[in-house]
């Protein structure tokens, strides 16, 4: 796979995930994390594994936050493989930065995020 096939899978993850959350699905927000998966969401604390994320972003869902969007996104290769992406995001009713989501392409073919770290830095 060259390096713009896998770019292009890892745009799609991410855009798979924003799918899923303005879905309000938090199951398909979680299949857009590895196994293993590690989230660090500040100021919520770590999540380890599909079950602890998915649990998360169902009481995110739960308490009414809905519509992200996601503006200054940058892409950069990873040392260690995939892509590592940056931005800034929106919800309805909160907007933060994401430091760094590493997104790598999986033996199936799909890109999904191993690690995950963003902030929440204000409510609306």
């Amino acid at each position: 796979m060259t390096e713009s096939q896998a770019l292009t899978r890892c745009k799609a993850g991410i855009a798979a995930w924003q799918n899923a959350f303005n879905n309000q699905d938090a199951q398909g927000c979680a299949a857009q994390y590895c196994h293993d998966a590690v989230m660090h969401a500040r100021p919520f604390g770590t999540f380890t594994g599909r079950d602890q994320i998915e649990q998360f972003w169902q009481d995110i869902i739960s308490q009414g936050f809905s519509n992200v969007d996601y503006t200054e996104v940058e892409w950069q290769a990873s040392p260690n493989g995939g892509y590592l992406l940056t931005s800034k995001w929106t919800m309805n009713k909160a907007y933060g930065v994401v430091h760094k989501e590493h997104w790598i392409v999986e033996e199936d073919g799909q890109a999904r995020l191993i690690f995950d770290e963003f902030e929440v830095q204000g409510e609306k």
